[in-house]
């Protein structure tokens, strides 16, 4: 970074750095020095431009987990303060990466990169110092470096042979699994990293990478153009005080000419400026580039070793950033001075913050993930399962023609179980629900073996809906599943939820608990098993026991809308559990339940019914239902989990 820690509010110029002295209102660094000696760099043979790496693996002595959809990546900018002359103190770093080697397996740290400014002067002493300090991660966790303008003397990386290439050129990396290779002069590198369950490449340029080493870049993404890319370098963008990113000259020297065009360069990260900060750009495919920048050597103790850890979570589609210096967190906090308590832990907007990224969308245009094909009927039906229907053209009966989405499911329309055990569902309009009321629909859960559902679009004020309803002889109306049973269905919420929709069924059995001689539960007059939508979504689930005179009910957490969920509830013939998304949700009640005290009454999908009669119907997406006379585990779900 800075000889002269002078913040600025300017946009930093493109060319080279003024001297010493220069007016105060912009950020200072040491003047460049003319480049050095043209003569190829000592230790840079290097694998040929745009050579695809072997596919990478975790560190031998690693204990990462490169298939966890959790992991994170270790950020480490400026630490020239720590390397300077006579002023030197290694401590700090080598606690930062003895934390990290310690870290590795609870926070999934897959991988760390420098963003370049090791040393100070670039001195040999310094460049000796700070290489016996990252021979503590050697072999442990890979890592990346690049030079900053601290670390060499000068020039492009064209400047030959350099003390930082000695120590930290390729060579260094040879035996690293993640390393792809770098550039014929030494000074950029790439590495391909298993993490997430798929690869993802890392580019570390130089901090003023040459027209040969953008080209260079340009041939690593174009051997790896089905990898997501994280830009990292020296000098890209600068912030003002309040953290609003904007690239400097160089930066859009590198937006130009390598970023914007490459659609898999999804972020980038950089130091040599303070204060940090970040913004979004968006790239030439209209997607976008998260800007980091990441300095923390104006600190107390030159930021003391202090890393950013990115803690990617391809589950929840977001990447959640915290900043920290290991070298004061491990220390007894009442042996603390006040500077260390104060830079033990960053927490605000720029050092602290979660960025929103889709994955799969994100990257969807250079590396679409195949949808998984329709599984036909035969491929999920058990010899246990005992009633299996589905809304594509397999699930309907003879005449009723190929589903076309949008189009009205008419009244007598016949979804066939699927099984063959005579358990056919007939479609039926209640209260004013009228043909837009149930509805074609090529919607689906990824998961979900047919690529088809129905549109329901019940609700209340008039009472309306639509329902699938079984015939008065068939088998399953009079089933009372004393062995235990598995009912799933997978569901989706419309977003945004409108209106009134409290206590609407997804499926139940008619049946007055009262006639089945129950005299526990809400009223004699609700039906003796449903699957209903609470006013706040919660998925309710209620069943009076076949055996016991009990109504245990089992409650969710607030369902979300617009997302299609798979939904299981599982009677062992002693205890129901249900399950969202293959995980038990908390309230599923310990009281003994044997069976379901059907009547002989219509098995419906689409609403619950109240003293025989029908009110509102559902209000969202229903596709694949089935029921089975055995309790399921998770992995046997018709979205398998686990």
């Amino acid at each position: 970074m800075t000889d002269d820690p002078v913040r600025s509010t300017h946009q930093p110029e493109h060319s080279e750095d003024p001297p010493h002295g220069a007016a105060p209102g912009r950020l200072q660094r040491r003047s460049l020095l003319q480049a050095a000696l043209a003569a190829p760099a000592a230790g840079a043979a290097a694998t040929v431009i745009g050579a695809p790496a072997t596919p990478a693996v975790a560190a031998a002595s690693g204990p990462f987990d490169p298939a966890s959809p959790r992991f994170a990546l270790a950020v480490l900018p400026d630490t020239q303060y720590l390397f300077d002359e006579d002023s030197s103190d290694p401590e700090p770093l080598k606690a930062t990466f003895r934390y990290l080697n310690q870290e590795r397996r609870d926070a999934n740290i897959a991988f760390m990169t420098h963003l370049g400014d090791i040393t100070e002067h670039g001195s040999e002493h310094e460049i000796d110092l700070a290489s016996d300090a990252f021979r503590t991660i050697d072999g442990r966790l890979p890592y990346s470096v690049l030079a900053g303008n601290h670390d060499i003397r000068g020039g492009d990386d064209q400047r030959g042979d350099s003390v930082y290439l000695r120590a930290f050129g390729p060579h260094r990396f040879t035996d690293t699994p993640t390393f792809g290779g770098a550039s014929p002069d030494g000074y950029n590198s790439y590495h391909v990293l298993r993490a997430g369950a798929r690869d993802w490449l890392i580019l570390a340029l130089d901090w003023r990478a040459s027209d040969n080493g953008l080209a260079w870049a340009q041939g690593v993404i174009d051997a790896h153009r089905t990898l997501p890319v994280i830009l990292t370098t020296h000098d890209l963008a600068w912030a003002d005080d309040a953290g609003a990113a904007q690239l400097s000259g160089h930066g859009q020297r590198l937006w130009d000419r390598l970023i914007r065009d490459n659609d898999q360069i999804f972020l980038t990260l950089n130091g040599h400026y303070w204060p940090p900060g970040r913004t979004t750009l968006t790239n030439a495919a209209g997607h976008d580039v998260h800007v980091h920048i990441a300095n923390y050597q104006d600190r107390y103790y030159g930021g003391a070793g202090m890393i950013r850890l990115y803690h990617f979570d391809l589950v929840r589609n977001v990447i959640d950033v915290e900043t920290f210096a290991p070298w004061f967190l491990t220390r007894d906090p009442a042996r603390r001075t006040p500077l260390q308590a104060e830079t033990v832990e960053l927490t605000g907007p720029v050092d602290r913050f979660s960025v929103e990224v889709d994955f799969a969308a994100r990257f969807d245009g250079f590396a679409p993930v195949p949808p998984p094909a329709p599984r036909p009927p035969v491929g999920v039906l058990r010899h246990t399962t005992v009633g299996y229907w589905r809304f594509d053209s397999a699930g309907f009966g003879a005449g009723t023609g190929s589903p076309v989405a949008g189009n009205p499911v008419l009244d007598g329309t016949v979804v066939r179980d699927l099984t063959g055990n005579g358990n056919d569902l007939t479609v039926g309009r209640i209260g004013a629900g009228n043909a837009e009321t149930l509805t074609f629909s090529d919607e689906h859960h990824s998961g979900q073996p047919a690529h088809a559902s129905l549109r329901f679009d019940g609700g209340k004020g008039p009472d309306r809906g639509a329902i699938l309803r079984a015939g008065p002889d068939a088998p399953i109306n009079s089933m009372k599943f004393r062995d235990g049973y598995t009912i799933e269905a997978f569901v989706k919420l419309p977003d945004p939820y409108q209106g009134d929709h409290a206590w609407m069924g997804i499926l139940s059995w008619e049946g007055r608990s009262g006639d089945a001689g129950k005299t526990t539960g809400w009223s004699p007059l609700e039906c003796t098993c449903s699957l209903n939508i609470s006013p706040e979504r919660f998925l309710q689930y209620v069943v009076y026991a076949d055996v016991q005179d009990a109504d245990p009910t089992s409650w969710s957490h607030a369902l979300p809308p617009g997302r299609w969920m798979h939904l299981a509830v599982v009677n062992d013939s002693e205890q129901t559990v249900v399950y969202v998304d293959g995980s038990k949700i908390a309230r599923n009640p310990t009281q003994t339940s044997t069976g379901i005290a059907t009547l002989g009454l219509p098995f419906v999908i689409g609403a619950t019914s109240f003293d025989l009669q029908y009110g509102q119907g559902f209000y969202g997406w229903i596709g694949d239902v089935r029921i089975t006379a055995k309790a399921l585990r998770p992995h046997q779900f018709l979205h398998p989990y686990g």
